[in-house]
């Protein structure tokens, strides 16, 4: 059965408004009606809303809208502000993202120090890092991920999309005087993780209804 491009386009950007979440394609084709040509509708209203006030972004996969870039200005005021990450939070974070799935022992490896379980429990805590599995070897450790939350929060689409040697030291972030055989993991090389067993899979997408008037 042909779907009406037109009506799946409203359907779509129905239940992205509603949506407390991103949503991803197969998200949206378990509330549409079959048939409807989802790909289609979302590059249809990503190019309606290009350059408006809000705009159609992808974000870790899914689809969601959010102020155009250039009017973030007008909310700075009203923002609460973020949580600061410790020095030892964040050089975790980037060393979870780059080699993910890694261990706590592979963590401590890398940073030479002993990881702090406060300071994973905050990454955990914020949603910036989940528990993914555990690894096939002895011990049966857990090994740690990265989340869509992760991606969102610093805009990213994919993990391919993670700054490398170049972009870190035109932005500052790395010094020219860089110790001997120094260098940052390609992002596209992360290992998929053959080695481990997954753990529970991500739940449903919740959607707010407090538009909704009884019936």
């Amino acid at each position: 059965m042909t779907i009406d491009p037109l009506f799946t386009e409203r359907c779509i950007e129905a239940l992205l408004f509603a949506a407390a979440e991103p949503l991803s394609v197969a998200d949206l084709a378990k509330r549409l009606p079959e048939g409807a040509d989802i790909e289609r509708g979302l590059a249809d209203l990503a190019v309606r809303y290009a350059g408006q006030g809000i705009e159609l972004v992808q974000v870790a996969g899914r689809w969601r809208y959010q102020t155009a870039a250039d009017l973030a200005f007008l909310m700075t005021e009203e923002r609460e502000e973020p949580r600061r990450l410790s020095k030892a939070a964040q050089e975790t974070l980037a060393i979870i993202a780059y080699h993910q799935p890694v261990t706590r022992a592979e963590i401590e490896a890398v940073r030479g120090v002993q990881a702090s379980r406060g300071t994973l429990d905050v990454l955990l805590e914020l949603g910036l890092v989940k528990m993914r599995g555990r690894r096939r070897t002895p011990g049966r450790p857990v090994t740690f991920g990265t989340t869509d939350a992760f991606l969102e929060h610093y805009g990213l689409a994919t993990l391919a999309d993670l700054p490398g040697v170049a972009e870190m030291r035109a932005a500052g972030l790395l010094s020219l005087d860089l110790p001997p055989g120094f260098s940052v993991p390609d992002p596209m090389g992360l290992r998929p993780g053959e080695d481990e067993d997954p753990l529970d899979g991500d739940e449903a997408p919740e959607f707010a209804q407090d538009f909704l008037g009884d019936s």
